[in-house]
């Protein structure tokens, strides 16, 4: 037996990947049996331990252990050697780049971070940049693609094994630039080690994932952490209008530039018009007429041109092909009912990402139209954004129909009592209590009249809903047909 302490992180990681013999298993957090001559890498999750599971993974056959501590009950056998590091994720990730060849060398790899944002910014860069005629991989919530081929999506941002894995075949087929969804969980658990990002954007930081993070300002430490291991010939491109955006940058060593609307920044925005179906944006001196609405979206809109052009791409070309550009599936995605009832169907599952769309909304109203907002909150998620949730669909709505989200393990009943907590007596008299997501949407939409705005926030692009550990068909853009046919 042979114990190999405070492992370097740097080129010779691959040469304990050369003794395995096989690819890299059993990463410690689940129970996948090790092949025989296997590698085992022992992590800490948020639920299991991995370290636990060493005594089974060698009996499975595993002969290299990665870990960061070693139990005093282990009897340790000849002739598995134990790697014991700082931190196995970290090691992980480096492991992975190795076994994988370094794929991020091959390419431009491009990290969007935020708490809102980063969805369309990286779904507008990767469609941007196939309208250029480039080769171009994407990586995010609602799905991954390696040119134009889809690759379903588990996670917002995939294992350490799994992405670079997906690096490589992007790199196989001749990608130069891929666009990646970076998550608060991704960073702080390390799945980006080992990749060399070439550039990193900052979107914004507003209340989420304190179930995970439990304070704002670990949550801004963890965002912060992408930009801390940029290396120094890469970009930082940060949005000027959020005021955390000094403090994500404080100890970045990449060149870093600013974007934003209603701030002194690099890249300079103003919005010209914002209608209800499209933006007039004026950038850098330039008009854009895009498809997008809203002034979130005219913040996305100059992420993505701010991208493009520290990239080194033409600025009048850039702004002739962002013309086109069309939303996300599931972001702002309008929804027609044949007597004229207007539905938008957003992502939006934070307090700011849902306050953006209603201010959004309110400014196209022209006279007695109402807003009729059906929203939810996650079950199992953080608890204290869900009266917030509540008081924002209330202020900014004429009647709001609360309902359930993904309730996964909840009683959706119990999250809607925590919603209402955040109403006072005036708001109260404004919302509806549905527990049935289905039923609140056609409520919603019976409620409507001719003129009226519809707002279904929360799931977005998603097609199921999770009750109790089961995913079931579910699509709210599907409901809204159904329910304005039905009316």
């Amino acid at each position: 037996m042979k114990i190999l302490k405070d492992l370097l992180y740097d080129t010779r990681i691959s040469e304990i990947h050369g003794t395995t013999h096989t690819a890299v298993e059993g990463i410690g957090i689940d129970s996948r049996e090790v092949k025989p001559m296997g590698l085992f890498i022992a992590i800490k999750g948020t639920q299991v331990d991995g370290h636990d599971y060493i005594k089974q993974a060698i009996t499975n056959g595993a002969t290299t252990i990665i870990c960061e501590h070693i139990s005093e009950d282990l009897i340790l056998p000849e002739p598995v050697t134990f790697v014991v590091v700082k931190n196995s994720s970290t090691a992980l990730g480096n492991i992975a780049a190795a076994y994988y060849d370094h794929p991020s060398n091959d390419m431009k790899i491009i990290a969007v971070t935020g708490t809102n944002g980063k969805t369309t910014t990286v779904t507008l860069l990767h469609n941007l940049f196939r309208m250029l005629d480039r080769k171009a991989g994407l990586i995010g919530t609602v799905e991954n693609r390696i040119i134009d081929k889809v690759v379903k999506a588990t996670h917002t941002t995939p294992d350490a094994l799994s992405l670079q894995k997906l690096f490589r075949e992007m790199v196989g087929l001749g990608c130069k630039f891929c666009f990646i969804e970076a998550s608060s969980h991704a960073i702080d658990q390390n799945r980006l080690s080992g990749t060399k990002i070439s550039g990193a954007v900052f979107t914004n930081i507003t209340h989420d994932h304190l179930d995970y993070h439990k304070t704002i300002d670990n949550y801004i430490v963890a965002k912060k952490k992408l930009f801390d291991m940029l290396p120094v010939n890469a970009f930082a491109l940060v949005n000027s209008d959020d005021n955390n955006h000094q403090d994500i940058t404080t100890d970045c060593k990449a060149n870093i530039s600013t974007y934003g609307i209603a701030s002194i920044a690099d890249i300079k925005g103003r919005i010209v018009e914002n209608q209800l179906h499209g933006l007039h944006v004026n950038i850098d001196g330039q008009d854009l007429y895009s498809r997008l609405v809203g002034e979130f979206n005219a913040s996305n809109l100059l992420a993505v041109y701010g991208v493009a052009k520290l990239l080194g791409f033409n600025e009048l070309d850039t702004l002739t092909q962002m013309s086109l550009l069309k939303p996300p599936a599931g972001r702002f995605e309008f929804v027609e009912s044949p007597d004229g009832i207007t539905a938008i169907v957003d992502y939006a599952h934070t307090p700011d990402a849902l306050e953006n769309i209603l201010k959004t909304v309110l400014t196209f109203k022209k006279g007695q139209e109402r807003v009729i907002t059906v929203v939810g909150c996650g079950g199992d998620r953080d608890v204290t954004k869900r009266p917030v949730m509540a008081r924002v669909a209330a202020t900014g709505s004429d009647r709001v129909f609360l309902t359930s989200d993904n309730p996964r393990t909840e009683d959706p009943a119990a999250i809607l009592e925590d919603m209402k907590a955040g109403l006072d007596p005036i708001e109260m008299r404004k919302c509806i209590s549905i527990t049935d997501r289905k039923e609140a949407i056609r409520a919603a939409a019976l409620f409507a009249e001719p003129g009226d705005i519809v707002i279904v926030a929360g799931k977005g692009h998603e097609t199921y809903q999770e009750i109790n550990g089961v995913q079931h068909d579910f699509d709210d853009r599907v409901v809204l047909h159904e329910a304005f046919i039905i009316a």
